[in-house]
């Protein structure tokens, strides 16, 4: 595994660069945006935290301006259905903190600001990232549902019931009632409520 490069800036295009090692070795290596964004002049010394994909047909080597970004890279590698270059695209939009905020506030809609990314795949790695990505030290946000309930249960719920293919405007209402009555509901508890309401024909 190569886990660190540095080396002499050489050529620079799309989403990657050339660092010449003082070996003379070139690596080609795929940045986030806002690390390429963030580079110096061609000649410049620079240095990253990689990671070594390998595929059946090829080795990528992504680099990351700082550790945490390399982890994250894997954390979210580590979601079924995203490959190496959705997650850098998703590094590109968000920085590390920026998606423990996302985590925190439930803003699972965010995500489908990265190409490529619809809003079923969103919520599929937005509820592994719930799991995986550790939100401790990320700043607290008191964000709540439209009913004053923690976001969490209502956007989980909403998602949930948007997997089975009731619209938000739809079910949104439900949810909130709901959530009103009965507070201390889990995740569980709301989607049970939501479908009994629903097919009564209750909004």
């Amino acid at each position: 595994m190569i886990a660190y490069l540095e080396g002499r800036l050489g050529e620079v295009w799309d989403n990657a660069c050339v660092v010449v090692t003082r070996a003379g070795v070139g690596y080609e290596v795929a940045l986030p945006a806002h690390t390429l964004a963030a580079l110096p002049r061609a000649g410049s010394e620079v240095f990253f935290h990689t990671f070594l994909c390998v595929r059946e047909d090829a080795l990528e080597l992504f680099g990351f301006a700082t550790f945490e970004e390399r982890q994250t890279f894997e954390t979210l590698l580590s979601i079924s259905k995203v490959g190496a270059r959705t997650a850098l695209g998703i590094l590109s939009a968000f920085r590390p903190a920026d998606l423990r905020r996302l985590v925190l506030e439930d803003d699972v809609l965010a995500l489908t600001q990265v190409s490529g990314i619809g809003k079923k795949t969103a919520q599929h790695i937005f509820l592994e990232l719930k799991y995986k990505l550790k939100t401790d030290d990320a700043p607290q946000a008191a964000v709540l549902a439209p009913d004053g309930k923690p976001g969490s249960v209502f956007r989980d719920a909403l998602a949930g019931l948007a997997n089975l293919g009731y619209s938000e405007a739809e079910c949104a209402p439900v949810l909130k009632n709901i959530l009103h009555d009965e507070p201390d509901l889990d995740v569980t508890g709301a989607l049970r409520g939501a479908l009994k309401a629903l097919a009564k024909g209750k909004a």
